[in-house]
């Protein structure tokens, strides 16, 4: 039997139960995590919830962001770009991130960074999936160090898939010294057979 103690009383889990998180706080955690727009029904699966339900949620999301009502506007926002969902930076803080990200003390890029930083250098436009699958592992915190170094940029998200599509950046073609893509040295020499890992149509 239950004994109410009162207002704000609340009952202690019974033994062996769930007590499940709210649903905002669930699907907060997995936009947090994401580098890619995430669908409203993959969303939904990875939250375990109904799909009208997270919808509800994100458009609640939205609003509480944007500082309508009573709350107060956040510095980044709930957007839906390519069929997905995934929070960014407010237009107006863009210069304030930049300055951040140019701030840091530089630092010498692993040789995992290298070979990706390569790789969409070469084959750009690319997405992350492309891209771990000519190295074969998995590139997510590799692409969001660059990112934040400010060596590739995001140019444009698939119209189906929703994947972000990478290319180098303006930075990077100042640290190199050249003036485009184009300048980048042939990369058939330093390949066994010219081709081994990439598809026709790189630069060659």
């Amino acid at each position: 039997m239950t004994v109410d103690n009162g207002p704000g009383w609340v009952p202690e889990p019974v033994e062996g139960s769930v007590i499940e998180t709210p649903l905002a706080e669930r699907v907060e955690a997995i936009l947090l995590i994401i580098d890619e727009p995430i669908a409203l029904v993959a969303l939904a699966a990875a939250v375990h919830a109904p799909v009208p339900a997270v919808r509800q949620t994100l458009e609640a999301l939205v609003e509480e962001y944007d500082g309508r009502g009573r709350a107060a506007r956040r510095g980044f926002e709930l957007r839906e770009v390519g069929g997905g969902w995934r929070l960014y930076v407010r237009e107006d803080h863009d210069d304030l991130v930049a300055d951040f990200i140019g701030g840091q003390a530089p630092a010498r890029l692993s040789q995992a960074a290298l070979e990706t930083l390569a790789v969409i250098a070469y084959k750009q436009p690319v997405t992350r999936g492309q891209v771990a699958s000519i190295r074969a592992v998995n590139v997510d915190s590799v692409v969001r160090t660059l990112l934040a170094r400010g060596l590739i940029t995001e140019l444009f998200a698939d119209s189906e898939t929703g994947a972000i599509n990478y290319g180098t950046s303006d930075q990077l073609l100042a640290h190199l010294g050249i003036n485009s893509i184009d300048e980048l040295p042939p990369i058939s020499p330093l390949l066994d057979d010219g081709a081994d890992g990439f598809e026709e149509g790189v630069v060659r």
